[in-house]
């Protein structure tokens, strides 16, 4: 590894516009109201539930973040520098969540930049997925036939140290209807364009109007059949999801959401509620989750995650395994350990709790799923399959169904190979 030179970039800026908890050490820090009264005392309970305050008062140094938690000498070495691989940004909420003593708890491992950051490991790269290769115009990222990305804003509520936009979001490029417009103009020209996703940066971070026009121009698309929001503000910045947001987005359905879910600890009176505001108003929810190591690559947390997931009316959809941004070696695991996790999730609970396990590949080549081998091979007619427990069973395949001319009259066990 070598170490990262990082251009220094300013801190990005918002745009105009009882807690319970899982799986609690002892040594976390007080329930909202506690956390609050210390670290906030200016601030009232009003204050505390306006999204717009949070976006305010985020912490984003480390003589903030100093004030909070006791920062480890690696959390200390990281702040040395300019600036990391992106800027620093907590909401007072999601810091609330933070263990202020225990540098490897999940959440603190997720937002709080450590030494490790600066090392840049073989194969890692700014821009892993290629997205702007397959950036036909500003905002849109066109990788599939049918469908695009459209990355509308670079501003999040709170960074993840592991993301894999680390190279544009918190830049200060704002988001405009002008800016937007070429992009729009791009999906109502290509009349294959059937789903858009929109991204960033989060979405939800615009203001409840803009959010109006945007999804009302796509809406005006005839061809767009289906939009979809990326966001991660249901778990770090809940008091997003008012009522007003809600009637906004109940407007444009069919509209679809994909949640960014990390670890059981974000699931929180708030964030339950947000979801389940959400899903009231008709908007089907899935979780897309990275998985990252020392954060959430064990069975027990996962799981646990998945479950969770389920209760408040979110369906596990993706589990990525983790992009090889730069500085992104110390979140990264093993292919085999997903693969793991995977067959410990699989018929081992409700299929509804597995979601697919997926490689986003490098170099622009698009989410490819991974699952453990379950062909075993070929008897006679039948096909060899492995269950969830090992076992090996017989299905009674034909030749006509694999699309072959022979016929299999050995009783010997034979590899499976597709012509």
């Amino acid at each position: 590894m070598k170490l990262k030179l990082m251009m220094s970039e300013d801190q990005d800026e918002p745009p105009d516009s009882p807690r319970k908890r899982n799986h609690s050490p002892a040594s976390r820090c007080d329930d909202a109201s506690s956390f609050r009264r210390n670290h906030f005392p200016d601030a009232t309970e009003e204050n505390w539930n306006d999204w717009h305050w949070q976006l305010k008062n985020r912490l984003t140094s480390a003589s903030q973040l100093e004030k909070i938690v006791r920062l480890s000498d690696s959390e200390r070495l990281a702040f040395q520098f300019a600036s990391t691989t992106l800027p620093l940004a907590i909401t007072p909420y999601y810091a609330s969540l933070i263990d202020p003593l225990d540098p490897d708890q999940a959440i603190r491992r997720a937002m709080i930049p450590v030494a490790s950051e600066l090392l840049v490991a073989p194969d890692e790269a700014k821009d892993p997925l290629a997205e702007e290769g397959h950036s036909p115009v500003p905002g849109i990222v066109h990788r599939y036939p049918d469908r695009v990305l459209f990355l509308v804003t670079d501003y999040c509520s709170s960074y993840c140290r592991y993301c894999t936009r680390s190279r544009m979001v918190g830049r200060r490029k704002g988001a405009s209807r002008k800016g937007w417009q070429q992009a729009l103009d791009y999906i109502a020209a290509h009349r294959d364009i059937r789903d858009v996703l929109i991204s960033g940066g989060d979405p939800l971070t615009l203001s409840d109007g803009q959010l109006d026009w945007l999804l009302g121009k796509l809406r005006e698309i005839p061809h767009v059949e289906m939009i979809r929001i990326g966001t991660k503000v249901p778990f770090v910045l809940p008091q997003r999801v008012t009522p007003s947001l809600v009637a906004v987005l109940q407007k444009y359905h069919p509209l679809w959401m994909s949640i960014h879910a990390m670890h059981g600890d974000e699931l929180t009176t708030e964030s339950r509620r947000a979801c389940t505001m959400l899903a009231n108003a008709g908007i089907p929810l899935g979780s897309q989750t990275v998985l990252l190591a020392g954060i959430n690559d064990s069975l027990e947390v996962m799981r646990t995650l998945m479950h969770g997931l389920l209760k408040i009316r979110v369906k596990p959809y993706y589990l990525y395994q983790c992009d090889p941004t730069i500085g992104s070696a110390h979140f990264r695991t093993s292919v085999s350990k997903g693969l793991e996790l995977y067959a410990g999730l699989r018929g081992h609970t409700t299929g509804y709790a597995v979601p697919t396990y997926v490689i986003d590949a490098p170099g622009g080549g698009g989410k490819i799923p991974l699952l453990p081998e379950t062909v075993v091979g070929r008897q006679g007619t039948n096909l060899l399959i492995k269950n969830f427990e090992g076992k090996v069973y017989a299905y009674p395949d034909t030749v006509e169904n694999l699309g072959g001319n022979q016929s299999c009259s050995h009783s010997e066990v034979q590899p499976c190979v597709s012509a």
